[in-house]
């Protein structure tokens, strides 16, 4: 029987000696999850040693993914940034309210999107990231895609990264194409494709069906030569998933800590955040974003994946304050 571990974060004072540190949190005790029996919660101290080891990547300070869409049908700020200047003056902008890395995207996921042409996924990005490199800009830069082509076309103009919301299994040459880069790669879990993701979505166990595809694509990736060091991992919020699904996978996020990756939130203006919050205007879901963001950091969470940089940036740090260890 398969044990799942979910850390019972805890942030600020309060830390005993046998507390295992997790970045900016601790914890003391971990949930045991499973599939044939009730939860358990166990000491921490019980964990033998690779139970231990899954733990210990971590980040004391958190990173903010600025997400820089060229597109011109995304759902919040589709083609606001779809030329090839706005881009660059709103991926300086992000940078300068504190993103550590952009996220540059040519083809939307929203719910119900289509598949967009490679060449024409090119054509929005590659010359983005070069205009931003031209410039002087030094940060990481990750391409948002699933095309083999479009990730070697941005990696040519100067991306560093690669995230991809299918997990790597949209386009088999993908994967391959990291490895023989060398680049840090991000695996996202969806159920379905953008155009039907959303039609009805089931789950057995949606907490635990996700983390073992994720188990599952992180093994995937390591064999096709892809170092464990280089891999975060995202589960994929509202990719698939009804309201009680994305819930579920908030309220015990701290359990992909146990896949031994960085994990990246992204729930940046979803449509959850508006439906719980009344606020049918995607644009004006900060408030949200920001308090979805800040309840993953208290759960360890390493990387918020967002439009409204500066208000995570202030919130964060006033966050991190708020917290900081004894």
């Amino acid at each position: 029987m398969r044990r799942y571990l979910r850390p019972v974060m805890h942030v600020g004072p309060g830390r005993t000696d046998s507390a295992m540190e997790f970045g900016q949190c601790w914890f003391e005790h971990v949930e045991v999850l499973s599939r044939d029996g009730p939860a358990q919660v166990i000491p921490a101290a019980a964990l033998n040693g690779e139970e231990r080891a899954r733990f210990d990547h971590q980040s004391d300070v958190p990173t903010l993914m600025g997400i820089l869409n060229t597109t011109p049908d995304s759902f919040s700020d589709g083609g606001r940034h779809a030329t090839e200047h706005a881009a660059l003056i709103h991926g300086k902008a992000l940078l300068s309210a504190g993103a550590g890395l952009l996220d540059i995207g040519g083809e939307s996921t929203r719910p119900g999107a289509s598949v967009v042409a490679a060449d024409q996924e090119i054509a929005r990005t590659a010359p983005v990231i070069a205009a931003l490199r031209a410039a002087g800009v030094a940060a990481p830069i990750s391409i948002d895609t699933r095309k083999a082509a479009v990730a070697k076309a941005a990696l040519q103009a100067g991306a560093t990264m690669v995230n991809d919301v299918s997990g790597f299994t949209f386009d088999p040459d993908l994967a391959p194409l990291c490895a023989a880069h060398k680049v840090p790669v991000c695996v996202m879990h969806a159920q379905g494709d953008p155009q039907t993701m959303q039609n009805d979505p089931q789950y057995d166990d949606v907490l635990l069906d996700v983390f073992d595809f994720l188990s599952d694509r992180i093994a995937a990736l390591v064999n096709l030569g892809i170092p464990k060091t280089k891999i975060i991992a995202d589960p994929g919020i509202g990719f698939g998933k009804t309201l009680d699904h994305n819930l579920a996978l908030l309220q015990r996020i701290s359990l992909f800590h146990g896949l031994g990756v960085p994990i990246l939130l992204g729930v940046s203006r979803k449509r959850f955040i508006g439906t719980l919050s009344n606020v049918p205007d995607a644009a004006a879901r900060a408030p949200g974003s920001v308090a979805v963001a800040l309840s993953a950091l208290a759960q360890g969470v390493q990387t918020i994946r967002a439009h409204d940089i500066a208000e995570h940036a202030q919130a964060i740090a006033l966050w991190r304050a708020c917290v900081a260890k004894a």
